[in-house]
Protein backbone atom coordinates (compact mmCIF):
# COMPACT_ATOMS: atom_id res chain seq x y z
CA UNK A 1 0.00 0.00 0.00
CA UNK A 2 1.51 3.26 -0.79
CA UNK A 3 0.52 6.67 -0.13
CA UNK A 4 -0.72 7.55 -3.80
CA UNK A 5 -3.32 4.72 -3.04
CA UNK A 6 -4.41 5.78 0.28
CA UNK A 7 -5.11 9.13 -1.37
CA UNK A 8 -7.39 7.27 -4.27
CA UNK A 9 -8.92 5.21 -1.64
CA UNK A 10 -10.22 8.51 0.41
CA UNK A 11 -10.74 10.58 -2.64
CA UNK A 12 -13.28 7.58 -3.96
CA UNK A 13 -14.81 6.91 -0.46
CA UNK A 14 -15.59 10.89 0.24
CA UNK A 15 -16.84 11.10 -3.55
CA UNK A 16 -19.31 8.25 -2.43
CA UNK A 17 -20.23 10.33 0.84
CA UNK A 18 -21.08 13.25 -1.09
CA UNK A 19 -23.13 11.20 -3.61
CA UNK A 20 -24.89 9.58 -1.10
CA UNK A 21 -25.51 13.43 0.32
CA UNK A 22 -26.86 14.47 -2.94
CA UNK A 23 -29.47 11.04 -3.25
CA UNK A 24 -30.49 12.08 0.33
CA UNK A 25 -31.12 15.62 -0.28
CA UNK A 26 -33.38 14.85 -3.03
CA UNK A 27 -35.86 12.98 -1.00
CA UNK A 28 -36.51 16.28 0.88
CA UNK A 29 -39.58 18.50 -0.23
CA UNK A 30 -38.54 22.42 -1.33
CA UNK A 31 -41.24 23.88 -3.48
CA UNK A 32 -42.44 21.16 -5.57
CA UNK A 33 -43.31 17.72 -5.02
CA UNK A 34 -41.54 14.98 -6.77
CA UNK A 35 -41.43 11.05 -6.75
CA UNK A 36 -38.09 11.07 -4.59
CA UNK A 37 -40.05 11.86 -1.83
CA UNK A 38 -41.37 8.02 -2.36
CA UNK A 39 -37.76 6.93 -2.44
CA UNK A 40 -37.31 4.57 0.71
CA UNK A 41 -41.39 3.34 1.25
CA UNK A 42 -41.95 0.38 1.18
CA UNK A 43 -45.07 -2.15 0.27
CA UNK A 44 -46.04 -5.78 0.79
CA UNK A 45 -46.15 -7.23 -2.63
CA UNK A 46 -46.55 -11.09 -2.45
CA UNK A 47 -45.06 -11.31 1.01
CA UNK A 48 -41.62 -9.47 0.07
CA UNK A 49 -41.21 -5.82 1.33
CA UNK A 50 -40.83 -3.62 -2.36
CA UNK A 51 -39.95 -0.18 -2.92
CA UNK A 52 -43.27 1.74 -4.29
CA UNK A 53 -41.57 2.74 -7.87
CA UNK A 54 -41.25 -1.03 -8.72
CA UNK A 55 -45.17 -1.83 -8.12
CA UNK A 56 -46.09 1.51 -9.34
CA UNK A 57 -46.15 4.07 -11.79
CA UNK A 58 -45.48 7.51 -9.72
CA UNK A 59 -45.41 10.62 -11.39
CA UNK A 60 -46.04 14.26 -10.66
CA UNK A 61 -49.72 16.06 -11.65
CA UNK A 62 -49.12 19.28 -10.52
CA UNK A 63 -46.29 21.30 -8.03
CA UNK A 64 -48.07 19.58 -4.96
CA UNK A 65 -49.95 16.39 -6.35
CA UNK A 66 -48.33 12.89 -6.70
CA UNK A 67 -50.20 10.31 -9.18
CA UNK A 68 -49.27 6.28 -7.97
CA UNK A 69 -50.63 4.01 -10.40
CA UNK A 70 -50.00 0.34 -9.39
CA UNK A 71 -49.63 -2.56 -12.29
CA UNK A 72 -51.79 -4.15 -10.36
CA UNK A 73 -55.00 -3.42 -8.69
CA UNK A 74 -55.01 -5.47 -5.48
CA UNK A 75 -51.87 -3.10 -5.34
CA UNK A 76 -53.93 0.22 -4.02
CA UNK A 77 -54.95 -0.76 -0.21
CA UNK A 78 -51.21 -1.62 0.44
CA UNK A 79 -49.73 1.35 -1.57
CA UNK A 80 -52.22 3.28 -0.13
CA UNK A 81 -51.86 1.75 3.62
CA UNK A 82 -47.48 2.51 3.04
CA UNK A 83 -48.45 5.65 2.13
CA UNK A 84 -50.19 6.71 5.30
CA UNK A 85 -47.83 5.15 7.52
CA UNK A 86 -44.86 7.29 5.42
CA UNK A 87 -46.37 10.20 7.16
CA UNK A 88 -45.24 12.57 4.65
CA UNK A 89 -47.39 15.08 5.23
CA UNK A 90 -50.25 14.52 2.75
CA UNK A 91 -53.25 12.36 2.77
CA UNK A 92 -53.45 9.29 -0.01
CA UNK A 93 -56.60 9.97 -1.96
CA UNK A 94 -57.98 6.17 -3.43
CA UNK A 95 -60.15 6.12 -6.44
CA UNK A 96 -60.36 2.58 -7.39
CA UNK A 97 -57.49 2.88 -9.91
CA UNK A 98 -54.61 5.12 -9.02
CA UNK A 99 -53.76 6.90 -5.93
CA UNK A 100 -53.41 10.74 -5.62
CA UNK A 101 -51.23 12.04 -2.60
CA UNK A 102 -51.72 16.12 -2.44
CA UNK A 103 -49.23 17.52 -0.51
CA UNK A 104 -50.24 20.52 1.78
CA UNK A 105 -48.65 23.68 0.60
CA UNK A 106 -45.25 24.15 2.82
CA UNK A 107 -45.50 26.81 5.77
CA UNK A 108 -42.44 28.54 6.83
CA UNK A 109 -42.22 26.15 9.96
CA UNK A 110 -42.92 23.15 7.72
CA UNK A 111 -40.04 24.74 5.39
CA UNK A 112 -37.67 25.33 8.58
CA UNK A 113 -37.90 21.84 9.89
CA UNK A 114 -36.98 20.43 5.66
CA UNK A 115 -33.94 22.86 6.61
CA UNK A 116 -33.32 21.21 9.74
CA UNK A 117 -33.40 17.93 8.50
CA UNK A 118 -31.04 19.26 5.32
CA UNK A 119 -28.36 19.99 7.77
CA UNK A 120 -28.78 16.73 9.80
CA UNK A 121 -28.03 14.89 6.69
CA UNK A 122 -24.77 17.33 6.00
CA UNK A 123 -23.52 16.90 9.04
CA UNK A 124 -23.90 13.09 8.75
CA UNK A 125 -22.00 13.28 5.72
CA UNK A 126 -19.05 15.28 7.17
CA UNK A 127 -18.78 13.18 9.98
CA UNK A 128 -18.40 10.64 6.94
CA UNK A 129 -15.78 12.44 5.56
CA UNK A 130 -13.72 12.77 8.76
CA UNK A 131 -14.16 9.40 9.88
CA UNK A 132 -12.21 8.68 6.69
CA UNK A 133 -9.69 11.60 6.63
CA UNK A 134 -9.03 9.58 10.24
CA UNK A 135 -8.55 6.32 9.02
CA UNK A 136 -6.56 7.74 5.77
CA UNK A 137 -4.09 9.33 7.94
CA UNK A 138 -3.54 6.38 10.75
CA UNK A 139 -3.22 4.16 7.53
CA UNK A 140 -0.39 6.45 6.16
CA UNK A 141 1.24 6.59 9.74
CA UNK A 142 1.34 2.86 10.24
CA UNK A 143 3.54 3.02 6.75
CA UNK A 144 6.47 5.03 8.79
CA UNK A 145 7.11 1.59 9.89
CA UNK A 146 7.70 0.51 6.73
CA UNK A 147 10.56 2.81 5.88
CA UNK A 148 8.63 5.62 4.38
CA UNK A 149 10.28 8.92 5.37
CA UNK A 150 8.90 11.14 7.50
CA UNK A 151 8.37 13.92 5.44
CA UNK A 152 6.93 11.71 2.30
CA UNK A 153 4.33 11.07 5.74
CA UNK A 154 3.67 14.78 6.90
CA UNK A 155 2.75 14.93 2.72
CA UNK A 156 0.69 12.53 2.75
CA UNK A 157 -1.09 13.76 5.95
CA UNK A 158 -1.39 17.41 4.32
CA UNK A 159 -3.01 15.94 0.97
CA UNK A 160 -5.69 13.96 3.08
CA UNK A 161 -6.73 17.01 4.91
CA UNK A 162 -7.10 18.59 1.34
CA UNK A 163 -9.07 16.16 0.10
CA UNK A 164 -10.88 16.87 3.29
CA UNK A 165 -11.62 20.02 2.62
CA UNK A 166 -12.63 20.17 -1.05
CA UNK A 167 -15.23 17.28 -0.14
CA UNK A 168 -16.17 19.30 2.57
CA UNK A 169 -17.31 22.40 0.65
CA UNK A 170 -18.76 20.45 -1.55
CA UNK A 171 -21.33 19.35 1.23
CA UNK A 172 -21.58 22.24 2.23
CA UNK A 173 -22.25 23.71 -1.25
CA UNK A 174 -25.29 21.28 -1.47
CA UNK A 175 -26.41 22.22 1.83
CA UNK A 176 -26.64 25.96 0.51
CA UNK A 177 -28.14 24.89 -2.61
CA UNK A 178 -30.55 22.81 -0.99
CA UNK A 179 -31.38 25.46 1.76
CA UNK A 180 -32.04 27.98 -0.96
CA UNK A 181 -34.53 25.87 -2.78
CA UNK A 182 -36.84 24.75 0.50
CA UNK A 183 -36.78 28.45 1.56
CA UNK A 184 -37.82 29.73 -2.12
CA UNK A 185 -41.79 30.56 -1.63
Amino acid sequence: MTIKNILDESASHMGKAVEHLESELTKVRAGKVSPNVLDGIVVDYYGNPTPVNQVANVNVQDARTLVIQPWEKSMLGPIERALSAANLGGTPQNDGSLIRMIMPPLTEERRKEFVKKAHVMAEAARVGIRNIRRDSIEQIKKLGKDHVSEDEIKVGETKVQDLTNKYTAMIENHLAAKEKEIMTV
